[in-house]
């Protein structure tokens, strides 16, 4: 079969079902799956998209091919697979998403034992290569059995753990499952927290009959901005499809760039654990290292990408990790990423504080001013070397750093530009101290990449 090896991502496999993705191929792909870990039993489980159930008993069947037991979690959040494989001490596990993607698209997620992500250069390529080159080892004599299990009550209570209920103020919240997996295991959380909730889009629904479930994309959040605003309510809270990522609306119904969301979220970790090391990734703004100042601790700047940051996570001990793109890890969850905690942990900290949320993140956005990412489109990729070299040569009196494309740093004002993975795309994102600043510099970096 003709396979397009482009569907074989960084961090999952994605594509368009069925022109890209179908089931043919998930069984070739549950094959190279389990011939890669080698593993005696994995779970499986998957998200809400029409193409979903076909897919997963077509990736299940490859699986089996190939002698190794299946435990299947039926439709569930990624995050809750993760869980699953930990609880239940299996050697991987393999989520059928497409995450925030639109509905004709499908994928698979992909974890080794202990929840430990595969990616491009470690698992990915490697079953990219026995599928696409027909590499595949034989099937087994015996195949692989499969059972069912469920995780729901076992992963809210460990959700509910990172959290003290009693000190939840009743805030008036309205909240947008996007017609996705949050709408599984919101209700369940909040039915223990004393918040006057509102829930919109939270039947769940493949076919994402009133918007597509990215909450990044300023549409998708029409719904909960104007709910937020009419009940002058004291927070937003969105998640993607598969959940595994939330996003966060002030009752002025301005949305909370990632970065500001991350300085809160260390500063909920701080003030338990003070000392506590956090990461985030090279993309954000300073108000998170000087949040960690603030209550004496460290957060290191790290390359973007999942895989990097966890791996760095476990290197460091650190308690918590960020990413500006709404990913945030937990070294209590086993460095993996959820989209729940956060959501519980702003309550608790805007609880603590006594403040709203719109009052949490106030003294961030009079000081810090951020481009947002910007991408420009370039010739070819080879044009990406001479234009860092140019960047650098410009602002060679700044501190520079080559963790991840170009990182600029003077007092007053920071950038980073980094090439994308997968297309010929130079991203900047900058920060300044003022507006005009911001404006300024933003333009005369843009202008060096465009020109």
């Amino acid at each position: 079969m003709q396979i397009n090896s482009d569907i074989f991502k960084a961090y999952d496999v994605r594509g368009l079902y069925p022109r890209e993705l179908n089931e043919e191929l998930a069984r070739l792909i549950g094959r190279g799956f389990a011939a890669y870990l080698n593993v005696p039993t994995v779970a499986v489980s998957r998200d809400m998209r029409v193409s979903s159930p076909a897919l997963a008993a077509a990736f299940i069947e490859g699986v089996r091919d190939q002698g190794t037991d299946v435990i299947d979690y039926g439709m569930m959040a990624t995050d809750m697979l993760y869980f699953a494989v930990v609880r239940d001490e299996l050697g991987g596990g393999a989520q059928i998403t497409a995450s925030h993607n639109p509905g004709q698209y499908n994928g698979v997620k992909m974890v080794r034992a202990g929840a430990l992500p595969l990616s491009g250069d470690a698992g990915i390529g490697d079953i990219r290569d026995m599928v696409a080159n027909d590499r595949l080892p034989a099937a087994a004599a015996a195949r692989g059995s499969v059972s069912t299990r469920n995780v729901v009550d076992d992963y809210v209570a460990k959700v509910m753990s990172f959290i003290d209920p009693a000190v939840i103020t009743p805030f008036t919240v309205v909240l947008d499952a996007g017609s996705g997996m949050a709408g599984l295991v919101a209700p369940k959380l909040f039915e223990r927290l004393p918040c006057k909730v509102t829930k919109l889009c939270f039947e769940i629904d493949g076919t994402f009959p009133n918007h597509e479930a990215n909450p990044l994309i300023e549409e998708n959040r029409r719904d909960i901005t104007e709910e937020v605003v009419r009940q002058k309510a004291d927070i937003g809270i969105a998640w993607d499809g598969d959940a595994d990522r939330c996003f966060f609306i002030d009752g002025s119904g301005e949305f909370i760039s990632g970065d500001f969301v991350t300085a809160l979220l260390g500063e909920a970790f701080l003030l338990k654990h003070p000392g506590s090391t956090i990461i985030y990734d090279l993309r954000a703004s300073h108000a998170v290292q000087d949040v960690a100042a603030r209550y004496g601790s460290r957060a290191l700047m790290n390359r973007v990408g999942h895989a990097f940051i966890k791996q760095r996570m476990r290197q460091e001990d650190a308690i918590f990790g960020g990413e500006v793109t709404g990913h945030y890890y937990f070294r209590d969850f086993y460095y993996a990423d959820n989209g729940f905690i956060p959501a519980l942990l702003m309550l608790e900290l805007m609880s603590k504080k006594n403040q709203s949320l719109h009052q949490l993140v106030q003294p961030f956005r009079e000081r810090y001013f951020i481009s947002g990412e910007i991408n420009t489109k370039l010739a070819s990729m080879e044009e990406v070397p001479q234009k860092l070299a140019a960047i650098e040569a410009h602002y060679k009196d700044a501190e520079l750093a080559r963790m991840d494309g170009l990182s600029v740093d003077y007092p007053d004002w920071h950038f980073n530009v980094r090439p994308s993975n997968t297309e010929p795309l130079l991203r900047l994102n900058l920060e300044a101290a003022s507006p005009a600043l911001m404006e300024q510099k933003r333009d005369e970096v843009l202008g060096l990449i465009r020109g």
